[in-house]
């Protein structure tokens, strides 16, 4: 045990309060998630005032017809123009590039990028700001595939996935292990979208970002990784979207292999 931890010591040394005077802007991309998006931002909301964080969401909604934007200017009306920001497009341009629109209106120091359909719960994101503080980290990824998060960290449990069949699991494991065979990439959880980024680290990697499909975010940590940025990892449950439909069709999945090819033959 550190001697300098143990409460007598504490006591004589004083214990003082540093608060987190960074900004955390949210990046959610949105087609379809009218039901979904009410929910996720009041749990984000409740995260970020629990932990005194200053914040911000950045709404990316590609012309959903079922009312979403209209459901994210409702919300920026109950929490305020400047937490809840909407910043749509005229079509389904792609999951990279709503993620690169979205950058373009990020007045935070750290950005956060997760699904809006709440299979990313934002109750993990304050182990995701620890991790980073603890270690200076560049990048924090979320896992589904690890019981306990890299470097070491206090107070997580096992990563896992809820909701999914065995050929659903079988396939998204399947991908990582292949990703991992050929990329060596350092991560346990490639394909994962729940990420923590410095904005500068953010936006050096996604300007050197070829793809724009699911094979986006797997791009992303191949190339941070060969740019030498420090990169953590913290366990994760994945739950299946609450309403609406999956989007990964058999057009993603070639896209992917196509895409670790790519990867393993240029980076």
């Amino acid at each position: 045990m550190n001697p300098f931890a143990s409460v007598p010591s504490l006591n004589m040394q004083g214990q003082y309060n540093s608060p987190n005077t960074h900004k955390y802007s949210v990046i959610l991309p949105t087609y379809n998630e009218r039901k979904n998006l009410p929910i996720v931002v009041w749990l984000l909301a409740n995260v970020f005032r629990e932990h005194e964080l200053a914040w911000e969401v950045i709404v990316v909604d590609d012309a959903s017809p079922d009312g979403t934007q209209e459901v994210a200017m409702e919300l920026a009306k109950v929490y305020g123009e400047d937490k809840i920001v909407l910043k749509p497009r005229p079509g389904k341009l792609g999951l990279g590039t709503a993620y690169i629109h979205g950058l373009d209106f990020c007045t935070g120091d750290f950005v956060i990028i997760m699904d809006a359909d709440f299979s990313h719960h934002p109750k993990f994101i304050p182990q995701f700001i620890r991790l980073q503080q603890a270690y200076n980290l560049d990048i924090v990824t979320g896992t589904r595939y690890r019981s306990t998060p890299t470097p070491s960290l206090s107070g997580t449990r096992p990563g896992g996935v809820h909701g999914w069949d065995f050929k659903r699991k079988l396939v998204s494991r399947g991908a990582n292990f292949l990703a991992a065979t050929v990329l060596n990439p350092g991560v346990s959880d490639l394909t994962g979208s729940f990420r923590l980024y410095r904005l500068p680290v953010l936006r050096h990697i996604i300007t050197l970002t070829q793809s724009r499909g699911y094979v986006f975010q797997m791009e992303m940590m191949v190339r941070a990784r060969a740019l030498g940025y420090t990169v953590g990892e913290v366990p994760i449950t994945f739950v299946d979207r609450i309403f609406g439909e999956s989007k990964l069709g058999a057009d993603e999945v070639v896209g992917y292999l196509k895409g670790v090819w790519s990867l393993f033959t240029s980076v």
